[in-house]
């Protein structure tokens, strides 16, 4: 059974500019169901405009690498966020009962309290690879 993960934007982008990092090898692992909202779909959108990459490859990315879009995410998670933009990522990792939320920034949440009261790891791509390493 595939690992449940959801991927903030942040490691998303950094997939499509770089095929050779953590973040391009956990979007094609398939040992990983991955998950985004709707808010950091919006937000990937505005950003890869923002940096000139291809909208249409993101959102064929989005489509052949991501298990579902999760539509209709609540903000009210500002409690396990250090920046209150970022509370629709801990909302979606919950509602994809996602075992994984992996972030380039890991500083914007609450980690220990993410993990205590809803026990989802927050982690960098990196550290996740390595942990998927470990399980061969």
């Amino acid at each position: 059974m595939p690992l449940r993960v959801f991927v903030d934007s942040d490691v998303i982008i950094s997939s499509l500019i770089s095929k050779t990092g953590a973040a391009y090898l956990l979007m094609h692992d398939t040992r990983l169901s991955r998950f985004v909202s709707d808010v950091s779909v919006a937000e990937l959108m505005r950003v890869a405009s923002e940096l000139k990459l291809s909208r249409a490859e993101l959102r064929s990315r989005l489509k052949l690498q991501c298990a579902e879009v999760l539509l209709g995410v609540n903000r009210g998670m500002n409690k396990y966020t250090r920046d209150a933009n970022d509370s629709h990522i801990v909302a979606g990792a919950k509602m994809a009962k996602a075992q994984f939320l992996v972030t380039y920034n890991t500083k914007h949440f609450q980690v220990e309290k993410i993990q205590d009261e809803l026990g989802i790891t927050v982690l960098p791509p990196a550290f996740l690879l390595q942990y998927l390493r470990s399980l061969n």
